[in-house]
C-alpha cells in the first residue's frame, strides 16, 4: 500500500497546493510593493504571477481535485503510489525550474514546466477510453489545451513576446472555465438536490441536456472570440450570452434554498461569481465600463476561489473519514476569500491604490493558509474509517 500522502490525488496536490498559494502571495506581494525582485528573467511581474497562478497553483488544485473525482464518478482506476509521484515530481519539477529560470539553459524551464498536463493525459486516457460514460472523454481536450497554452506562454517568453505569452495565459484560464462549467455544473446540482432532499426543502433539478450543451457552447464561443482577436461587439455578445445562459442554468438549481449550508452554498456562491465575471466581460466590451482586468479577477479570485474552498473542504473531510462538517475556521476562510474578490474587483474598478490590492492580496493568501493549518495534518496521516457514498 502507497504512503498515506500518495494513496490518493487531493493529499499531495492540496498540500503543495495551499503551501504555494502562501508563498505566491508573498513573493509576489513583496515585488509588487517594491521590497523584492523575482526570479523572471525579465518577464513583466503581472505574467510571471499569471503563469505561477494557473500552472502552479491552480494547476495543483485541479489536478487533486480532478484526479480524486474521477474514481467515483467516471468508475476509473485510482491514480496512486507511483504513477502519483510521477505527477507530483513533475509538478515540484516545474516550480523548481521556473523559480531557477535565471540560472538555466532559455529552453530549460519550458520543457520541464509543460510535463505535467502531458503526462497526466497519457495515465488518463486509456482509463476515460475504458468509461461507461463518454462525456468524462471531454477532461482530455482540455488537459490538452492547458499544455498547449503553457507552450504557447513560454514560447511568447522566449521571443520576448509578451502580448503571445498573454495569450497563452488567457487560453488557459478559459481551458480553467470550461472545466469549471463542466465538472461545477456537475457537483453542484447533485450535491445541491442531496442538501435539498435532507432538508424537506425539495428536489434535485431534472438535468436539461440541450441547457447543459448550450453552457458549454456559449463559453466556448466566447474563447473562440476572445482569442482570435475579434471585434469586441462580437466579444462582449458573447460574454453576455454566457451570463444569462449561465444565471438561467444555475437559477435551477436552487442554492439560495441552502444558505444554512456552507459546503454547497459556497458553490452556489462560486457560480453567482462566475455569472458576474461574465458580465463585467460584457461590460468591458461592449461599453467600456469596466478595466478588462475586472472580469479576470471576478473569476479567479471569487468563482475558482470559492469554488476550490468548497470543493478542497469537502474532499478532505469525506475522504480523511470525517463527518461533512465544516470547521468555523473554513467558513471565516470562505467569508475572506469573498471579501478579497469584492476588494479587488473594486481596487480594478475604482483605482483604490496599492493598499486595497495588497490587502486583497493578503486575505486571499490568509484562507489557504487556514485551509492548510486546519487540514494539512489531515492529508499525510491515514484516513480514518468512513462510509461510502459519492465524493
Amino acid at each position: 500500500m502507497p504512503a498515506p500522502l500518495l494513496s490518493s490525488a487531493f493529499r499531495p496536490f492540496y498540500f503543495l497546493g495551499a503551501l504555494y498559494a502562501v508563498l505566491l502571495t508573498v513573493a509576489w506581494l513583496g515585488a509588487y510593493l517594491g521590497a523584492w525582485d523575482v526570479p523572471s528573467v525579465g518577464t513583466p511581474l503581472r505574467l510571471w504571477h499569471g503563469h505561477e497562478m494557473l500552472f502552479g497553483f491552480a494547476a495543483a488544485i485541479v489536478t487533486g481535485i480532478v484526479l480524486t473525482a474521477l474514481p467515483s464518478w467516471a468508475g476509473t482506476e485510482e491514480i496512486r503510489g507511483k504513477r502519483l509521484a510521477l505527477l507530483v515530481i513533475l509538478w515540484l519539477a516545474g516550480r523548481l525550474a521556473f523559480w531557477a529560470a535565471p540560472w538555466l539553459p532559455p529552453l530549460a524551464p519550458a520543457l520541464v514546466d509543460i510535463l505535467l498536463f502531458p503526462a497526466a493525459f497519457l495515465m488518463l486516457a486509456p482509463q476515460l477510453a475504458r468509461a461507461s460514460n463518454r462525456l468524462y472523454l471531454l477532461l482530455l481536450p482540455i488537459l490538452l489545451a492547458l499544455a498547449a497554452a503553457n507552450g504557447v506562454y513560454h514560447a511568447g517568453i522566449l521571443a520576448a513576446h509578451t502580448h503571445l505569452a498573454g495569450l497563452g495565459l488567457r487560453g488557459a484560464l478559459y481551458a480553467i472555465i470550461v472545466l469549471y462549467v463542466l465538472k461545477g455544473g456537475v457537483l453542484t446540482p447533485i450535491f445541491t438536490g442531496n442538501a435539498l432532499r435532507e432538508k424537506g426543502r425539495g428536489q434535485q433539478a431534472p438535468f436539461n441536456v440541450e441547457l447543459e450543451m448550450l453552457a458549454a457552447g456559449v463559453v466556448l464561443l466566447l474563447a473562440a472570440l476572445d482569442l482570435a482577436g475579434a471585434r469586441p461587439l462580437w466579444i462582449g455578445l458573447a460574454a453576455l450570452a454566457c451570463a444569462i445562459v449561465h444565471a438561467a442554468r444555475a437559477a435551477r438549481w436552487q442554492g439560495w434554498r441552502l444558505h444554512d449550508v456552507p459546503l454547497v452554498f459556497v458553490m452556489h456562491l462560486g457560480f453567482a461569481w462566475l455569472i458576474f465575471a461574465f458580465a463585467l466581460k460584457a461590460a468591458a466590451e461592449l461599453a467600456g465600463l469596466v478595466p478588462e482586468a475586472a472580469w479576470v479577477h471576478a473569476f479567479t479570485i471569487g468563482s475558482l476561489g470559492l469554488m476550490m474552498l468548497g470543493l478542497m473542504t469537502r474532499v478532505s473531510l469525506r475522504h480523511t473519514g470525517r463527518p461533512l462538517v465544516v470547521p468555523a475556521s473554513m467558513k471565516l476562510a470562505y467569508g475572506m476569500m469573498f471579501a478579497a474578490a469584492l476588494l479587488r474587483l473594486a481596487a480594478t474598478v475604482h483605482g483604490l491604490g496599492d493598499w486595497a490590492i495588497a490587502l486583497a492580496a493578503v486575505l486571499w493568501g490568509l484562507t489557504f493558509l487556514v485551509y492548510f493549518t486546519v487540514f494539512g495534518a489531515m492529508l499525510v496521516r491515514p484516513s480514518l474509517p468512513r462510509s461510502g457514498g459519492v465524493d
